[in-house]
C-alpha cells in the first residue's frame, strides 16, 4: 500500500479508485459531513477565473471539480484529466464532461495553454509530488493560477485522538460498509498521516517556480487549500 513506490504505487492506486468508482463521491461527502462540497466552490473561487477561460482539473476523478466550474463559469473551456478510466465512466454520468485521460506527471497538453489548475483529494496519490507541481507550471500560461485541495498531515492538539478514531475507525467501517473495499479506505489516513505537512507543500509548490503561494487549513488541520500563481 503506502510502501509501495514508483509504478507498482500507480498501479495499486489506479486499480484501488476502479474499485470503489461507483462510491467515491459518497464516500467524499460522508467522510467530511459535506463539507467537500462547500471546498470545492471555494476551490473555484480561488481559481479567479474568467469567461473563456481554460481551466485543467487534474486528478478529476468523477469531474466534482470541472463541474462546480461549469456551473460557476459556463463559459470556460474545461479539461477533466485522469488516469483512472472507471472514475471518468462513472462521473460522465452526473453529466457530461470534456473528459480526458492523462499522466499527471506527463500531461498532454502543451505550454502555456491553461489559466488554471485545480485538483481535489489528488496530489497526496502521485508517486512524483515534485514532477506533478512542475508538469502543472509548463502547462499554465503566465500569470496562470494553481489551486490543491488536499488532506494533510494534522499537527497535533487536544483533538488528535478523535481526529486518529475518526481516520482509522470510522473511515475505514463506512468504506467497507459501501464499498465492499475496506483496505481502500485504510489507504486514506496512511497516505493522509504519510503526505507532506501544508507547510512543505507550499515549499515544494515555491519550489516548482510558484509564487505568491498561500494555503488555508480546514476540518481541525486535517485539509488544506493551497494555492499560487505562475
Amino acid at each position: 500500500m503506502t510502501h509501495l513506490t514508483g509504478q507498482e504505487r500507480a498501479t495499486y492506486v489506479r486499480n484501488m479508485f476502479t474499485r470503489i468508482a461507483r462510491r467515491y463521491d459518497l464516500m467524499n461527502h460522508l467522510m467530511t459531513g459535506g463539507q467537500d462540497i462547500r471546498w470545492r466552490r471555494m476551490v473555484i473561487q480561488l481559481a479567479r477565473l474568467r469567461h473563456n477561460d481554460r481551466l485543467l482539473d487534474v486528478g478529476t476523478g468523477t469531474g466534482d471539480l470541472a463541474r462546480e466550474a461549469s456551473v460557476q463559469f459556463p463559459r470556460t473551456k474545461i479539461i477533466a484529466a485522469d488516469f483512472t478510466l472507471e472514475m471518468m465512466r462513472v462521473g460522465q454520468k452526473n453529466g457530461a464532461l470534456n473528459f480526458s485521460s492523462a499522466d499527471a506527471l506527463r500531461l498532454p497538453f502543451s505550454d502555456l495553454l491553461f489559466d488554471a489548475v485545480v485538483s481535489g483529494f489528488f496530489m497526496r496519490n502521485v508517486i512524483d509530488l515534485q514532477k506533478s507541481l512542475q508538469e502543472q507550471y509548463r502547462v499554465l500560461k503566465n500569470g496562470g493560477r494553481i489551486v490543491i485541495l488536499d488532506t494533510t498531515r494534522p499537527t497535533k492538539n487536544f483533538l488528535s485522538p478523535l481526529i486518529w478514531l475518526h481516520m482509522h475507525l470510522v473511515i475505514p467501517v463506512l468504506g467497507a460498509l459501501l464499498t465492499g473495499a475496506k483496505e481502500a479506505y485504510h489507504y486514506l489516513p496512511k497516505t493522509t498521516e504519510g503526505f507532506v505537512t501544508a507547510e512543505e507543500l507550499a515549499a515544494r509548490m515555491a519550489a516548482a517556480g510558484f509564487r505568491r503561494i498561500n494555503y488555508q487549513r480546514l476540518m481541525f488541520g486535517t485539509i488544506a487549500i493551497h494555492w499560487g500563481e505562475k
